[in-house]
């Protein structure tokens, strides 16, 4: 009742006014809606019809502003949900990975990339997912679409770049890295990457050149030294390259420059008389083995000296350099056991009975020793000895015959060369036997060593097994 009397009020009002100000303003206005049409108005009516035209045009405005922020409010929301939707499929596929659930995150990454297809971090988990289950041309396309996504992500190159390696896509890797190294030229990972990858082909130069760089760059104190040791590493293998390729005088330079940063580098020594006999300058080159061994004490020189003088026919030589090295060192097993191997390979019996038959250490450690005894016992007509000597060489576990052994992986090697092929370190192979006390445990059996195996060739030649 109380609405009906306020409109009946507010009408009446509203007549009242009109009719007054109708009064006021008499006459009429002319309004032509078109050359034959025209209609007569009151001033009154026409103000009247002229504000309730602009209030039907203020509410037609308002309306609008108010239909576009509902709709905006209506996507906005919907973003959200689809945001939360996929970050809570993208969380769960994580969780699933990290529990191995390999299967289930790969479904649960998908979906959420379904729902938005550019999202970086599921099509880089993603890409990871495929990548720990070796399927890599998958991991490439999903990390190559996060690249085209955001291409001077760093985190998307490195992964990219990680993909193409284990694909053995090398060239293609070096590109990935190649990208990091133009929007960041200091980042260290990509930079002991692109190194490693370049050592990995046996670019040698590319390598160095890399390496200079990170010995220079503001390294941890507890990597400094292993990279040093490394830089000098490049510089051999620069310089054996070189050598490999007819470029003597080029490989002396690189062959020095590893001496100068490491005096006890043995394989750059070798590196320096495998360059004078390729200039026929044989006596130099012994000349300079033997100083290197009067420094360093390495059987490895007596190996390579041995094959120097054998080649040459003059086995005297090589017996006296043995026996100057045994006078400084009498009681050394191992000089012992390779004078007396010597004298066997020399045909030399007595001499080599005599020597081997009396030494103690090697024969706990070498097949080869065995099998030399059991011949020389053979050749005396000992045959209850041979027996015995052939027994314990059955005994071991190995039958292949190794005269070297790196003393940081343990793997061990026919021939001698500046590098080993299992854990990558250089200067790392000593003779057989080893009897360091410091011997480090081989990893178990079956065990894969963390650096992948590497073709390459060594300088030296190898020293003959029995």
């Amino acid at each position: 009742m109380f609405k009906l009397l306020i409109s009946i009020f507010l009408i009446s009002a509203g007549l009242f006014i009109y009719s007054y100000f109708r009064e006021l303003n008499p006459g009429f206005v002319v309004i032509h809606t078109s050359p034959g049409t025209e209609f007569e108005l009151s001033p009154v009516t026409l103000m009247l019809i002229s504000m309730a035209f602009g209030a039907v045009l203020a509410t037609f405005a308002v309306g609008l502003q108010q239909t576009a922020h509902l709709i905006l409010n209506w996507r906005s929301s919907r973003l959200v949900r689809r945001k939360e939707k996929v970050d809570s499929l993208h969380r769960d596929g994580t969780h699933a990975f990290m529990s191995k659930r390999t299967l289930e995150a790969i479904t649960l990454f998908e979906k959420a990339l379904a729902i938005d297809p550019n999202r970086v971090d599921s099509l880089l988990w993603l890409g990871n997912v495929y990548r720990s289950e070796r399927n890599f041309p998958e991991a490439v396309r999903l990390h190559q679409h996060a690249h085209r996504v955001e291409d001077r992500n760093i985190e998307v190159l490195l992964e990219l770049a990680k993909d193409l390696e284990e694909a053995k896509r090398y060239e293609e890797a070096l590109q990935a890295l190649q990208k990091i190294l133009k929007i960041e030229p200091d980042n260290l990972t990509a930079l002991i990457r692109k190194r490693d990858l370049n050592i990995r082909m046996e670019r040698w130069g590319e390598a160095l050149e890399i390496q200079h760089r990170l010995v220079k760059a503001n390294l941890p104190s507890a990597d400094k030294q292993p990279e040093a040791a490394r830089l000098v590493g490049c510089m051999y293998e620069v310089g054996r390259q070189l050598l490999e390729r007819g470029h003597p005088d080029k490989a002396r330079r690189y062959f020095r420059g590893a001496i100068k940063k490491d005096r006890s580098f043995l394989p750059a020594y070798i590196g320096l008389g495998e360059i004078l006999l390729h200039e026929g300058k044989t006596k130099d080159a012994v000349e300079i083995l033997k100083k290197v061994y009067s420094r360093t004490r390495s059987v490895i020189i007596l190996h390579r000296l041995e094959e120097l003088f054998l080649d040459q026919g003059e086995p005297s030589e090589i017996i006296r350099v043995y026996q100057e090295a045994l006078q400084q060192s009498p009681q050394n097993p191992v000089l012992q056991f390779y004078l007396g191997k010597l004298y066997y390979r020399l045909e030399m019996v007595d001499e080599a009975f005599d020597l081997l038959s009396t030494i103690e250490g090697p024969q706990d450690h070498l097949l080869d020793y065995h099998k030399i005894m059991a011949n020389l016992y053979l050749r005396k007509q000992h045959f209850e000895d041979a027996i015995v000597a052939l027994k314990k060489a059955l005994s071991f576990k190995k039958r292949v015959v190794v005269p070297y052994i790196c003393t940081q992986c343990q793997q061990e090697a026919v021939e001698w060369t500046g590098r080993c092929r299992r854990c990558a370190k250089w200067n790392t192979l000593t003779a057989l036997p080893w009897l360091e006390a410091t011997r480090v445990e081989a990893p178990p059996e079956g065990e894969a060593s963390s650096v992948p195996s590497v073709p390459y060739g060594g300088i030296a030649s190898p020293f003959e097994t029995v």
